[in-house]
This record gives C-alpha cells, structure tokens and sequence, in this order.
C-alpha cells in the first residue's frame, strides 16, 4: 500500500503542526488517500495537549514505524518553496540510516513548490491574492511592499525568492515599490546573495517615505518568525515605535491559501513519475 509523506521543516510551535495537519486533511479529501503530515524536526517537543491531544512524529520517527510495518512504498510531498539542503542531504540521509535497520525502501520525493528554471506562476498568484486581503482589510492602496522569507545559506533556495519578487512586481506594476528582505542570514560577504534583513529595509522605508507598507509573507506557516506572536510582528511593532504613525500590514501566509492545495496536488502528479531516491534492493 502506498503511503503520502507531507513533509515539512517543523517548529516547536503548536500552530505550526496544527496547520500541516490541516493542510495533510485537505489534500487527503482531493486524493482520495491519507496524507501523513510529519516534520524533520523540532515537532515531536510540542505537548500533545497542544496539539489537540495527538502527539506529533519527526520524519525518522515515521519512517521506522512504516517500515517496520513493512510499508515501503512512500511518496514524499515537501512543503518547502525550494530545493533546501532538508532535499539534498537531511532527507537521503535519513533514509539511508532507517534503511539499514528496517531494510530497503521505494521513496519518490516530490517537486519542491517553485521549482526552477520553469518556477510556479501560481504562487505569484496567491502572493497577490494575499497582498490584496491584507490591503482591502487595511483599506489602502498597494503602494510599497517587503517580499519577506526565512532566508537561506544556499543561493538556489534565495534564488526562489528572486523569481518570485520579478514576477511579483511585473503583476503589480510601476507604480507599486516592491523590495526584498530576509528574516535571518549568516555574516559575511559571502551570503549577500539573501539581500538585507527585514527590520533594516523597514528601518529606510519608513525613514524615506511614510506612506503605508505591505509585508508579503513568503512563509508557509506560523512559526518563530511568521504567525501571531513571531518575530516579525515584534519588528513591525518596533519600527512603528520609531516610527509614529506608520502603516504597516502583514498579509496572510503561503501556507494558509486554498491555492497552495492545487500546487501540492500538482506536484504528487510529477512525483508518481519520478523514480526512488535510491534503487531498491529487492
């Protein structure tokens, strides 16, 4: 029997599982499968009691219990927007560690959500969609917009972003100032390529022009940074602070549009065409 893998990054905030799961139903409904929602990490330390009672599994965690059942025909969906190294190493090499104790398995992944060169228009549009809200909930135009992520130590995943703020600001026009900025980078010359933090971008806009701002949330769920209580409502109160009488708005996330279901529908197609991570061994 085959069994969907819906794979995430984990937080040690409950809000963040709670909408995997709820991300993990919605796609069961569509497929007409169950989708398991698992983390690499941090998930399994969140009281069950704040999960609704249902305590959570990491990724390694799963896959024991699945082939240890002598499930071995897994497709794995990444709820991430580009090829991170969780893909690249963290993933196989899990694989191959569960593997040498419970044997062989068949294990597709997945497209990532914008996979380059070709990218995903239609997360441009549920960029947009969201900016929209969040404007009309403001009752203001959109006139100076933050495209906001985590931030990335490889250039392949920032490089994402990029595609995504070039189309985003050809849909919203000229007349529209559209900037980029990161929730955390390494020091050094060498990670540039993750452009300015947030607080900092916010810092000279406000400073330059005190006309409302819009942050677009390259996020998929809540978490340290994203979600109510995370760092980037922090900052936003503290550049208001300096800042009196500016308008800032925060957009919903990613994560939290219906669209995102038709892109992960998208690529679970793409991944039954794709062959294991690794031969199997039978």
């Amino acid at each position: 029997m085959r069994r969907i893998l819906l794979v995430d990054n984990g937080s040690k905030r409950a809000e963040s599982t709670l909408n995997l799961r709820r991300i993990a139903a919605l796609l069961s409904e569509r497929t007409g499968e169950p989708v398991q929602p698992v983390s690499l990490l941090h998930s399994d330390q969140i009281a069950p009691e704040r999960l609704d009672g249902q305590p959570t599994e990491t990724f390694r965690q799963a896959l024991e219990q699945l082939l240890a059942a002598d499930q071995r025909d897994l497709v794995l969906l990444p709820l991430f927007f580009g090829p991170t190294r969780a893909l690249s190493r963290f993933i196989p090499e899990s694989v191959a560690e569960v593997e040498r104790r419970f044997g062989p398995c068949r294990l597709r992944i997945a497209p990532e959500l914008c996979p380059l060169p070709e990218g995903e228009p239609r997360l441009v549009d549920i960029l947009l969609d969201n900016l929209d809200q969040a404007a009309q909930e403001a009752g203001i135009e959109r006139t100076s917009i933050v495209l906001v992520d985590h931030g990335s130590p490889t250039p392949e995943v920032n490089q994402v972003r990029r595609w995504l703020g070039a189309r985003l600001a050809e849909r919203l026009g000229p007349d529209v100032q559209l900037q980029e900025a990161v929730m955390e980078r390494r020091p050094g010359a060498a990670y540039d390529f993750n452009g300015p933090l947030l607080e900092a971008v916010l810092d000279r806009i406000a400073r330059e022009n005190r006309g409302p701002i819009l942050l677009s949330m390259l996020f998929l769920g809540p978490g340290r940074h994203a979600g109510p209580g995370g760092d980037i409502r922090d900052i936003c109160d503290a550049i208001q602070g300096r800042h009196p009488g500016l308008q800032l708005h925060i957009a919903p996330l990613v994560g939290t549009h219906p669209g995102l279901i038709d892109i992960l529908l998208s690529r679970f197609s793409e991944a039954e065409n794709r062959p294991p991570i690794r031969p199997s061994a039978d």
